[in-house]
């Protein structure tokens, strides 16, 4: 599949080869597109490559039936190979991290390092089940107004920033009303099955960074062992007051964490 992406700090055309700057793929979250990381992403663009993705079903990349771990990370395989980079930094939020831990067991001679923001390599229960049942009935709902779109996300979901979260899937279609961006049919139909799976392979054994949120139990103290055994020379930290989102809550903290580690394994 031919993903959908944003690219930032590419080398002028004529630039010699030596002077190329290392390649860092920034992948999202559920539910989201590649504007989410767009604070790090321009960070990164003065010393990286950097290759912000839509996620097969997300955004503006293309979107179809079949939407498992394996497949989203061999689309992110396929970017590559089109962009003619036979390796990358690969950084992913959430399912995002999930797509870049299963590139890296199945590349992983494509990975120069990983970065796992808030996630861990287990099967989690349907924790966003309510997310879902409100993007269905925002689908099938006659949308006019981002007032209306987040009345009926609240019927689902009190969290005001998560349905902020949300309502930047909104555009405007043909007929002036509000659509998702979002494949809604193909998340439904997946979310409960392959979306959900733990990423499957060997050991990754090169160098790897996982990002905790303090106050989010995503990555919690019984994940540790199986985290070390898949991804041996990882690191874990902890990102203070921050939850599942910690890449919007604490920026700061987790842009310098990010760019810390990368120049450390450039």
């Amino acid at each position: 599949m031919k993903l959908n992406y944003v690219e930032q700090g590419a080398p002028d055309k004529g630039a010699a080869e030596s002077d190329a700057k290392p390649a860092v793929i920034l992948m999202h979250g559920m539910f989201g597109s590649l504007s989410n990381l767009g604070n790090l992403a321009r960070e990164l663009s003065a010393d990286y490559r950097v290759i912000s993705v839509d996620l097969r079903n997300h955004g503006d990349s293309p979107h179809e039936e079949m939407m498992t771990i394996p497949l989203m990370a061999g689309d992110i395989v396929e970017l590559m190979d089109d962009l003619g980079l036979s390796k990358s930094h690969l950084i992913g939020h959430s399912l995002g991290g999930k797509i870049g831990m299963q590139v890296a067991q199945i590349w992983p001679d494509r990975v120069c390092s990983l970065v796992v923001a808030d996630i861990a390599p287990v099967n989690y229960p349907q924790a966003n089940s309510h997310v879902v049942d409100a993007l269905s009935e925002l689908h099938n709902s006659t949308v006019e107004s981002r007032t209306v779109a987040d009345q009926i996300l609240a019927g689902y979901i009190p969290d005001m920033a998560t349905r902020g979260f949300i309502l930047k899937n909104l555009q405007r279609d043909s007929h002036g009303g509000l659509s998702l961006k979002l494949n809604v049919a193909s998340i439904v139909a997946n979310y409960s099955n392959s979306l959900v799976d733990a990423p499957e392979g060997p050991p990754f054994a090169g160098p790897c960074l996982f990002l905790k949120g303090e106050l989010s139990a995503y990555i919690q103290d019984k994940h540790r062992p199986l985290i070390s055994s898949l991804f041996p020379a990882s690191e874990l930290e902890i990102i203070e007051g921050a939850g599942h989102w910690l890449h919007a809550e604490k920026p700061e903290q987790f842009n310098n964490s990010v760019i810390g580690f990368l120049n450390a394994n450039r």
